[in-house]
C-alpha cells in the first residue's frame, strides 16, 4: 500500500476548508456527516456555504490566510477552483504542519478521501489511492446494497450497552451474547422496525444473563433470473445471515457468492422427468436443519411464489412450528420483457396478465391455455417447452393468427441467454430447430377488441416458452 487507511478522530477538532465556490461545498458536505468544527477561509462563500454558516454550522474566516490559520487542524482542503491559488495555499497550510488534500492534484495531497458507506457509527471506507474513483464508487454501491439500512442504529444501542454487558455478563459468555445480539433475536426485531422491543430484549438478556434458545427459520428465497445483480437487498441478507442453504439447478453460481462464505450449501435441484431429490425429502430436509436452530434459506429461481413450489415448504415450516418467510424474486416474465425491450401491459392494448405453465396440475385435464388468449391479454408460459405443439395447436384452433409473432427466451440475464423471433404456425418447428429446452419462456400479448376490428391479425408482443 502507497496509503495506509485509518479513521482521524474529528470530536473537538477543526476541519479547514480553502475555498468558497462548489468545489469547497462538495468537501464541506463531507465534513459535515462529522462532529468537527466547520472553518471556510474565503473572502466570499457561495450561497450553500453561506447558509451553513447563518446556521451556526460553520465558521467564516475572510482575513489573511497565514499558517496559523491551519494550525492543529484535524484535516485540510484546498478547494479555491484556481490551480495556481490552491498550490500556494498548500505551501502556506504545509508551513502550519497540516495534512493537507488539494481538489484534482494528487501530487500535493498529503491524504485521500475515500468513498463511504455510511452507517454511522459503522462506515466503511473504499478506497484506491486515487487511481480508480470511478471504481471505488462502483464498490460502495455493491456494499451499499448489503449492509441493512438500519445497522447503524442498532449499532449505536449495543455502543450504549456495552458497560451494561461488562459489568452483568462473565467475560466468558461475552462473545457468545455478541454473537446472538448481532445474528438473532434482537438485530431481527430491530432490523423489523421494531427498536423498543430489541432494546429491552437485550436489557432483560443482560440482566438474567440467559440467552436464550436459538429459534429456526427457513426462509423461501427468490434468486431472481439469473444475473445476480437482480437480487433484492433482502435476498442479500438472508443469503449473508444463513447458516446452510438449499438451492435449485437453475440458481447461478454468482449467487450463492453473496452467502455467508462459512454456509453450508445443499444442491437439491431437479432434472426434468428425474426428480433425485422429490419435493417432500426437500421440505424434511429443510424443517430438519430449522429445527436445530439453523437460519435456512430455501433458494429457487425466479420467484418463490410463481411455480416455485412454495406452499409445500410453507405449509411443512407450519406444521412443524417454524417462523417462515417469502422472500420476492424477479419472475422470468419480467426478465424476459426487459430482454425484449418490451412491456408485460400496455395501456389501451394490454391491461390484463395471465401466467401459466405447460404442464398442467392434472395430466389428465384438457389444456385451457387458448381460453385466456382473449384480447386486451398478455399471456406468459412458463416451462412450455416440452408442450410447445400442444400449445401450438391450442392457439390455432382457438383462431390466433398464424402470422402472428412469438419471441422465445431462454435462459434470460445469463450469458448464454437467446432470443429466437418466430411465428405461431412455425413455432413447435423453429423451437426444435433452434435447440431451446428446459429454461425458457413463451409470450403473447393479445390485442384489444377495437384494434381487432381494424385488423384481422392478432397482434402479439410476447412469447416465452
Amino acid at each position: 500500500m502507497k496509503s495506509f487507511p485509518m479513521f482521524i478522530r474529528t470530536t473537538g477538532r477543526r476541519v479547514v476548508v480553502a475555498g468558497g465556490g462548489e468545489q469547497a461545498a462538495q468537501k464541506a458536505r463531507l465534513m459535515l456527516k462529522t462532529d468537527a468544527t466547520l472553518v471556510l477561509l474565503a473572502p466570499a462563500l457561495d450561497a450553500e456555504l453561506a447558509d451553513l454558516v447563518d446556521k451556526g454550522r460553520a465558521t467564516q474566516d475572510a482575513g489573511p490566510i497565514t499558517p496559523d490559520s491551519f494550525a492543529d487542524a484535524a484535516l485540510v482542503f484546498i478547494a479555491t477552483g484556481c490551480p495556481g491559488l490552491d498550490a500556494a495555499l498548500h505551501a502556506i497550510a504545509k508551513a502550519g504542519g497540516a495534512q493537507v488534500n488539494v481538489v484534482d492534484q494528487p501530487a500535493l495531497c498529503d491524504m485521500t478521501t475515500p468513498s463511504l458507506v455510511d452507517r454511522d457509527p459503522v462506515v466503511v471506507a473504499i478506497g484506491t489511492e486515487g487511481t480508480a474513483p470511478v471504481l471505488a464508487r462502483q464498490i460502495k454501491t455493491q456494499i451499499e446494497q448489503i449492509l441493512d439500512p438500519t445497522l447503524g442504529s442498532f449499532a449505536a444501542l449495543a455502543g450504549r450497552l456495552r458497560g451494561a454487558v461488562a459489568a452483568h455478563v462473565p467475560k466468558p459468555d461475552r462473545r457468545a451474547f455478541w454473537r446472538w445480539a448481532f445474528a438473532d433475536g434482537p438485530w431481527q426485531l430491530h432490523r423489523s422496525g421494531q427498536e423498543r422491543a430489541a432494546a429491552d430484549l437485550l436489557k432483560q438478556t443482560i440482566q438474567t444473563r440467559a440467552l436464550p434458545p436459538t429459534q429456526g427459520h427457513i426462509a423461501l428465497v427468490g434468486a431472481g433470473p439469473g444475473a445476480r445483480d437482480l437480487l433484492t437487498l433482502r435476498a442479500v441478507q438472508r443469503l449473508q445471515e444463513a447458516d446452510v442453504i438449499f438451492y435449485d439447478r437453475l440458481v447461478d453460481p454468482d449467487v450463492l457468492e453473496l452467502a455467508r462464505r462459512d454456509a453450508e450449501r445443499v444442491y437439491v435441484g431437479k432434472v426434468v422427468g428425474a426428480h433425485a431429490w422429490p419435493q417432500d425429502r426437500i421440505c424434511a430436509l429443510i424443517v430438519s436443519e430449522a429445527v436445530k436452530g439453523r437460519r435456512v434459506v430455501r433458494l429457487k429461481s425466479g420467484d418463490p411464489s410463481i411455480f416455485g413450489r412454495a406452499t409445500e415448504e410453507l405449509d411443512a415450516a407450519h406444521n412443524a412450528g417454524i417462523q417462515v418467510e417469502i422472500v420476492p424474486g424477479i419472475t422470468a416474465a419480467s426478465a424476459a420483457a426487459s430482454i425484449i425491450g418490451q412491456s408485460l401491459t400496455e395501456r389501451g392494448s394490454s391491461s390484463t396478465l395471465v401466467l401459466t405453465t405447460g404442464k398442467h396440475c392434472d395430466a389428465n385435464a384438457k389444456e385451457t391455455w387458448a381460453d385466456h388468449a382473449v384480447p386486451g391479454t398478455t399471456l406468459v408460459f412458463y416451462m412450455g417447452v416440452s408442450t410447445v405443439n400442444k400449445i401450438q395447436k391450442s392457439l390455432l384452433d382457438k383462431g390466433i393468427a398464424g402470422e402472428t409473432i412469438v419471441f422465445v427466451a431462454a435462459d434470460v440475464t445469463r450469458p448464454e441467454q437467446c432470443v429466437l423471433q418466430t411465428t405461431v404456425d412455425a413455432l413447435a418447428r423453429d423451437v426444435l430447430c433452434s435447440g431451446i429446452n428446459g429454461n425458457a419462456l413463451l409470450m403473447l400479448r393479445i390485442s384489444s377488441a377495437a384494434a381487432l376490428d381494424q385488423s384481422a391479425d392478432v397482434e402479439a408482443a410476447l412469447a416465452l416458452a
